[in-house]
C-alpha cells in the first residue's frame, strides 16, 4: 500500500484551521503596515516594539549586538563556509575585522578615527544595535506573513502579470514576494531550489535574485528610522516596491541581463510550468489551503523563522562592521565614491535631486553596503532626498557585504561584473523614477 497516499488525502482535503490564514495574516499585516501611534510618535508596531526592547535592555544592548558580531565571525570557520570560495574567504576574514571594530567601540577604546562620532560610533549604534534586534524580532512577525498561505494566494494572483513584465513564470510570483517581504537570503534559497529542479531558466534565476532580492521589509524599517521617514512609512515601502519592480522590468530587457543564457541547468530535466485555465481566485485558495496543510504549528514556525532572523543577523552585522566601516571610512576621509560617484552626478543634477553631489556620492557608496547611502544622507535637511536615497538603497538591491557573495554560492548563472554592471543600471533608473514620484508623495502626504 502507497505510504503516501494519507498524507495525499490530506492535503486534498480542506486543510484544518482555515481560520489561521485570516488571523495570522492580518496580525502580520498589521505589525508591519498600520501605524499606530504611542507615546507621541507614529509608526508600526514593529519598531514601536523594537524601541521599547531597545530602552528596556539600555547599555545591554551593545553587548547583545557584539555578542551577535561574534557568533557571526565564529560561524563560518566552525560549517567550514570560508573555503567554499574565495569571495566566501575574503569575507570570512573581513568579519574578524568587523568583530574587532566592535569590541574597541563596545570598550571605548581603539583610534581616534575609529571613535570618532560621525563614524564608529554612528555605525554601532545607528545601524549595529537596530538591526541586532530589529530582525530577529522582526522575522518572527514575518513567519505570520509568509508561513500561513498569504504569500502563496498572493503569488498566484500575480501569476497573469510575471511573464508580460518580468519575463519570469508565474510560479515566480511567490518567489518575488518572498525576496521582497522576506529577505534576499529566503528569495535566494527558494530561486536556487527551483532552478536546480528544472522550473526556471538560468536567465529567469538571474533575473530574480538581481531584480527581486531586496533587503527584507525589517531591513526597509531600518533604512527609514536612519533617515527619519517613519511618519511616511506606508508612502516609502509603497514607493520602494514600486520603483523596485519597474527598474527590474526595464534591467530584464537589456544586457547582461537579456544576454543570460535562457537554458535550464545542466543535467536538470526542464519542467514547464502549466497555465492555470480554471478559476484564479479558487486556485489561489487552493495554494494557500496547501500551504496551511503543510505550516508548522505556530510555536514552531515562530521559533524557526526566529532563528532564521538570528542567522540573518549573524550575517549582516560583521558586514556592516567591517565592509560597511571600510567604505564609511572611504566615504569620509577618501575621494573614492566622490570620483565613483561623477558616473551618477548627471542623473541626480538632472533630475534637480538637492545637494546632487552629496545624492551621487550616497548613490555610489551602496554597491559597497546597502546601509551606506542611508548614513551619507541621514540628517539632511531636505526630505525629498533622503526619501530618493532611501528607495535607492533597497532598489539598487546588488552590494557587496552579503548579497553578491550569497548569489555566488548559489549555481545561478551571473557574474560579479554582471552584477556590478545591471547595478549601475539599477541606480540610474531608480534616480530617474524614484525622484519625480517621490516629489509627488511629498506634495500630498
Amino acid at each position: 500500500m502507497d505510504s503516501t497516499a494519507p498524507q495525499t488525502a490530506r492535503t486534498a482535503e480542506a486543510p484544518r484551521g482555515r481560520w489561521r490564514f485570516f488571523l495570522y495574516s492580518a496580525i502580520g499585516l498589521v505589525m508591519f503596515f498600520v501605524p499606530v501611534t504611542a507615546a507621541g510618535t507614529t509608526t508600526i508596531p514593529l519598531d514601536h516594539l523594537v524601541t521599547a526592547l531597545e530602552e528596556a535592555l539600555g547599555a545591554a544592548a551593545r553587548y547583545v549586538a557584539l555578542a551577535i558580531i561574534l557568533a557571526g565571525t565564529i560561524r563560518p570557520f566552525v560549517t567550514g563556509q570560508w573555503r567554499a570560495s574565495p569571495v566566501r574567504t575574503v569575507f570570512a576574514f573581513l568579519n574578524i575585522v568587523g568583530l574587532t571594530a566592535g569590541t574597541m567601540l563596545v570598550l571605548g577604546v581603539g583610534p581616534a578615527f575609529l571613535l570618532a562620532p560621525d563614524l564608529g560610533p554612528f555605525l554601532y549604534n545607528a545601524l549595529v544595535i537596530p538591526v541586532g534586534l530589529l530582525v530577529p524580532v522582526g522575522a518572527i512577525f514575518l513567519a505570520l506573513l509568509v508561513g500561513f498561505g498569504l504569500m502563496e494566494y498572493l503569488g498566484v494572483l500575480m501569476q497573469p502579470v510575471m511573464r508580460p513584465l518580468w519575463r519570469t513564470p508565474g510560479r515566480s510570483a511567490i518567489d518575488a514576494v518572498a525576496s521582497f517581504v522576506g529577505s534576499y537570503s529566503l528569495g535566494l534559497l527558494i530561486t536556487d531550489r527551483v532552478y536546480a529542479s528544472g522550473r526556471y531558466t538560468g536567465r529567469e534565476a538571474a533575473i530574480i535574485a538581481t531584480g527581486f532580492s531586496t533587503v527584507s521589509a525589517t531591513f526597509m524599517v531600518v533604512v527609514a528610522r536612519t533617515l527619519e521617514l517613519m511618519h511616511l512609512w506606508l508612502w516609502y515601502f509603497f514607493l520602494t516596491l514600486v520603483v523596485t519592480y519597474l527598474v527590474t522590468a526595464i534591467v530584464v530587457r537589456i544586457p547582461p541581463t537579456s544576454r543570460i543564457a535562457d537554458d535550464c541547468l545542466p543535467g536538470v530535466e526542464p519542467r514547464p510550468e502549466q497555465r492555470i485555465t480554471a478559476s484564479r481566485t479558487a486556485a489561489a485558495w487552493r495554494a494557500a489551503g496547501e500551504a496551511l496543510a503543510e505550516a508548522d504549528s505556530l510555536p514552531r514556525s515562530l521559533w524557526s523563522s526566529f532563528l532564521d532572523g538570528l542567522r540573518m543577523a549573524m550575517q549582516i552585522l560583521p558586514s556592516i562592521m567591517s565592509v560597511g566601516l571600510i567604505g564609511l571610512t572611504l566615504a569620509l576621509h577618501t575621494p573614492v565614491f566622490d570620483w565613483l560617484g561623477y558616473l551618477f552626478l548627471p542623473v541626480t543634477w538632472a533630475v534637480q535631486l538637492p545637494d546632487p553631489h552629496l545624492a551621487a556620492s550616497a548613490a555610489a557608496v551602496g554597491v559597497a553596503e546597502m546601509f551606506l547611502p542611508a548614513t551619507m544622507v541621514a540628517g539632511h535637511e531636505s526630505e525629498l532626498l533622503r526619501l530618493v536615497i532611501g528607495v535607492l538603497s533597497v532598489s539598487a538591491i546588488i552590494f557587496f557585504s552579503a548579497l553578491v557573495p550569497s548569489v555566488l554560492a548559489t549555481r545561478i548563472p551571473v557574474t560579479i561584473w554582471q552584477m556590478v554592471i545591471i547595478w549601475i543600471e539599477r541606480v540610474i533608473l531608480t534616480l530617474l523614477i524614484a525622484t519625480p514620484l517621490a516629489a509627488l508623495i511629498l506634495g500630498i502626504a
